[in-house]
Order: C-alpha cells, then structure tokens, then sequence
C-alpha cells in the first residue's frame, strides 16, 4: 500500500508552500454535551445535500469524530479561505441535525470504553493493530501540510522542526481535563496519544531522504506497518501529499487561534526551508533534550519554563514562545505577509483558570463549547 517511488516522485515536483489543513472536531449531543457517535450520519448527510463539503469531511478513528480538509491550498490565504468556508457548512450541517461540535484537545468526561470505531478498512487496521492504545485515543487535534520540493528538503526541514515542535505544543495547549478530572496537565491530548502510539512524538533526525527511505523499508520488511499513516509522528514528510506535515497541536477552541497556529507553522517550516536554502549552520540536538521540553509543554503548557538548549541549558518563561518564534520566522513572514496575533493565555490557561474561580467541568467545557460555535461557525471571510 505504500508507493515508495511515487512518494519519491511526488516530493520531486511538489511546489514550496502550499499550504493544507485539517482540523478535527468532537461530535455532541446538544442538551447534555455528552460525546455523540453521530459521524456516518453527519457524512452521509453531507453527501447528499451539501456537495461543497462531502469530499472534505472525513472520519478520525471514533464514531463521534468528524474532520474537515481544506484540500491543497495554493498559500496559507486560500487554504483558510477554504476552511473556513468548510467550517460554515460543516457547522450548519450539525446544526440542522441536532448535533453540536466542539475543539479541544480531549473530551472532559467521556468514556473511552463506550466510544465505537468507525467501520473503515483503515481503522479496523488500527484497532486490530494496538488494541487498548486505539481505544484510549479520544483526541483531537490541528494538523498543518506544508508543501516542500525534494525529499531531501523534506526530511531535513522535519529535521529543523524537531526542537520546534515542544514550542508549538506548549503554545497550543488546550486539553487540561479528561476521565471527569483536572488531570493536572495543559496537554493530556498529548500524554495519551503522543507518549501511546508507536512511532509518534519527536522523531530522530534523518538527515536525507535516503535515511528516511531506508527507516520506512525497514518497517515495511518487517510488517511493522502497511501503509504510510501508521507513522504518526508529530512532524513528518507525508508521502500522499509532498508535503511535511506537523501534527502535533491540540485542536483549539476559537477559529482565530487555529488560524494563528497554522499560520506560525507555515512560517516556521518556511523559516527552516530558507535556512536549509542558505546554508544556516545547525546541529541536530539529541532527543533526549527535546524530550525534556515536551514533557514541560505537556506538563505545564505556557505556564512553565522552556530549556533554550542552544543557549547552554538556560531557561525561560515559556509565556516567551510565541515572541521566539515569531522573531525566528521574521524574514519569511515579512515576505509572505504571514501575521499571527495570540492572546495573552490559551485554551488550557483559560479554562484552569475557570475551573480555579469555581466554575464547575461542565461549565468549564460548555464555554469552550460556545467560544468554538461562535467563532467556527460565524466567522466573516478575510
């Protein structure tokens, strides 16, 4: 199922920075915001009125999962030109059925155990495959295609991104609650798919798309994986596509902090195929040290300190991340005309800080609720 050649092929005459997205939404049932495996009557539904979204919706594991793709945009403009066009109709879609639709990294209360796979051959592939580790995964998320020319390109971008990509964690936080408790994280998205499923989280750096080839040759001669989905780590050359794909943000809550989050990972993957371009000395820092980040990311989101490696181990306010980045992507942004705006907290920060004034979970979720309808649903075009 996996075409190494075409893969190769694809990567050879992809364009640098078109731009996709995919964003993943939970399915609820409006009077007790209870999840709700309403996804195949949410597509089929599509598929008979809504022409505009039937080839944009798609299915993400669990039944009361639905996600929308804004297909290959030809920059970041027209791909959230697309998407939000997508969110309108996918909005009005669950509307007029009864359903709600929320966007945040985890469920609050949700059963794991009470939330059934849909019947695709893919996912009972996965299911088959990792048992406990796929029933557990009730996450949602926002993943970024970035097209990239050349598989050497590619991987070495990938490469570039790997001490991003706690960073862009940290900044997306938004899932502070699951199993009916503040688990005491900002990422629980991420400790239970992430740190879960094989090949995910930070990869090792390859180097070339020689390197990269033989891993997944190797996986492949092994029958450790048929098909290229199976290698879900959070920054990766996606072999469908021509595209490096980043994956590793919770979903938000407001459309407008998915637009800004897109839009930063557009300009740092931008940022790293110039620096790769222009000969940008950089050395591939160990995973373990990544690691390091990403459980301060997981753990303490934006309220923590992040460890600036490059700097000797020195530490800083991981408030600073967005400021870092954004001066690390200067020069791309000011040519693509790239502005992300970020508020003074993220969706974990607000809704912890519900929670420490009282409100209730329920409460707390019902907000998040609210602010993804309001946003989602009734945002004006660009």
């Amino acid at each position: 199922m996996i075409d190494l050649q075409r893969a190769a092929e694809l990567f050879a005459t992809a364009s640098d920075l078109t731009v996709g997205l995919e964003e993943e939404f939970a399915i609820l049932d409006p009077a007790t915001f209870d999840l709700a495996p309403r996804f195949e009557e949410l597509r089929d539904a599509a598929a008979a009125s809504m022409p505009e979204l039937r080839e944009q919706i798609t299915g993400e594991l669990i039944s009361s999962e639905i996600e929308i793709i804004s297909g290959r945009g030809s920059d970041l403009r027209d791909a959230l030109n697309r998407q939000r066009e997508l969110r309108r109709a996918l909005f009005a879609l669950a509307a007029a059925k009864g359903a709600a639709l929320a966007a945040t990294g985890t469920h609050p209360w949700a059963d794991y155990r009470k939330q059934p796979i849909i019947d695709t051959e893919h996912y009972r592939r996965v299911e088959e495959g990792l048992k406990y580790v796929a029933w557990r995964n009730n996450t949602f998320s926002l993943h970024v295609h970035v097209g990239v020319r050349g598989g050497d390109r590619a991987v070495r971008v990938c490469d570039r991104l790997r001490p991003v990509l706690p960073l862009l964690l940290a900044l997306s936080a938004n899932s502070p609650f699951l199993d009916g408790r503040l688990a005491g994280l900002h990422s629980t998205r991420s400790q239970i798919f992430t740190r879960s499923f094989p090949r995910c989280g930070v990869p090792d750096a390859f180097g070339s798309w020689q390197a990269y080839l033989a891993y997944i040759e190797l996986l492949l001669s092994t029958s450790s994986i048929i098909e290229y989905t199976q290698v879900w780590w959070s920054v990766r050359p996606h072999f469908a596509f021509g595209t490096v794909e980043v994956r590793i943000c919770d979903a938000q809550s407001s459309a407008v902090e998915s637009d800004a989050l897109a839009a930063l990972i557009v300009a740092c993957v931008a940022q790293a195929l110039r620096d790769i371009d222009e000969g940008v000395p950089f050395s591939d820092p160990p995973g373990r040290l990544i690691e390091e980040n990403v459980w301060r990311a997981i753990r303490h989101g934006l309220d923590g300190r992040m460890i600036d490696f490059e700097a000797g181990g020195e530490e800083y306010p991981s408030a600073q991340i967005a400021e870092r980045l954004l001066e690390w992507t200067a020069p791309v942004r000011a040519e693509l005309e790239i502005e992300p705006s970020f508020g003074e907290r993220n969706g974990a920060q607000r809704q912890r800080a519900m929670s420490a004034a009282g409100a209730s979970m329920q409460e707390v979720y019902e907000s998040a609720v609210r602010e993804t309808r309001t946003t989602y649903a009734e945002e004006v075009r660009a």
